[in-house]
């Protein structure tokens, strides 16, 4: 079981290495889609996962570059370590602070496997949360002392959904990256 992980581990960093060695960079859209979300392009842009309908009528899968910068990364393809570690899934189209709302992956993203370990996906999560008004270093800290109470914070941060308004909502500020602090 174990050797067959590490044969696994070793085909894919060998595989991505060739696919960055072959083109010389990363770009989204030529990355396979299940090693497309939390991947960061060599132009230091987030590949995403685009679903569309085929004209069969069926949903395909596509990787597609974001406009969201990440400073200080690029070229990168997150390892299937801290996908685990984290506890997010790379077959997710779109990327939401939802997830921040269940407590089963709060304890994940903050658990010190990934927030000491994992720092893309602290840094997409940290800027979502800040989106949210949600100081993530602050939320992983109450989620250590008491679960219950982050959950209860963040609720009452406004970061949960509420009523529909009628109004357009400004999603801007989650769409721009914050700054992180430097541990990330």
């Amino acid at each position: 079981m174990a050797s067959s992980m590490r044969l696994s581990l070793i085909l894919f960093f060998a595989c991505s290495l060739f696919l960055q060695g072959s083109l010389g960079e990363i770009i989204c859209e030529d990355l396979p889609t299940d090693v497309c979300a939390f991947s960061i392009a060599s132009s230091g842009k987030r590949c995403l996962l685009e679903n569309y309908a085929t004209k069969d009528g069926k949903v395909a899968y596509q990787c597609r570059t974001s406009e969201v910068v990440v400073g200080g990364m690029a070229e990168y393809i997150e390892t299937d370590e801290c996908v685990s570690a984290c506890g997010v899934d790379r077959n997710t189209v779109g990327i939401s602070s939802d997830a921040l709302l269940e407590p089963q992956f709060t304890a994940k993203l903050c658990s010190a496997a990934c927030y000491q370990n994992c720092p893309n996906i602290v840094h997409l999560y940290f800027n979502l949360a800040a989106g949210e008004g949600v100081f993530l270093p602050d939320l992983c800290e109450k989620q250590r002392t008491n679960p219950h109470r982050a959950m209860i914070e963040l609720v009452s941060s406004g970061a949960a959904p509420g009523p529909v308004s009628s109004e357009p909502a400004d999603i801007t500020a989650a769409a721009q990256p914050a700054t992180a602090p430097s541990s990330f």
